[in-house]
């Protein structure tokens, strides 16, 4: 049911599975003063962005009741 895995005749190809690489990679550069700035700046732009588009756009999403509601004549059958 199981088979069992074929040996490999190189052993690297074998080792392979196992292999761990002692070279780890450079650190990070840190971000300097004007590109943490340039960060923020880019956020608040876009959160300014969608705010303003949610103050602009509530009155049309909001139904006035306190204007009567006019009906043609049609409606009322005439």
């Amino acid at each position: 049911m199981f088979r069992r895995r074929e040996s490999v005749p190189f052993a690297f190809l074998a080792e392979a599975d196992r292999f761990r690489s002692n070279v780890s990679p450079p650190p990070r550069e840190r971000a300097s003063v004007g590109q943490m700035a340039g960060r923020w700046l880019l956020g608040l732009t876009i959160v300014a962005g969608l705010v303003g588009s949610l103050v602009v756009g509530m009155p049309a999403l909001s139904t006035d009741t306190s204007t009567p509601v006019q009906e043609s004549q049609a409606s009322q059958g005439h």
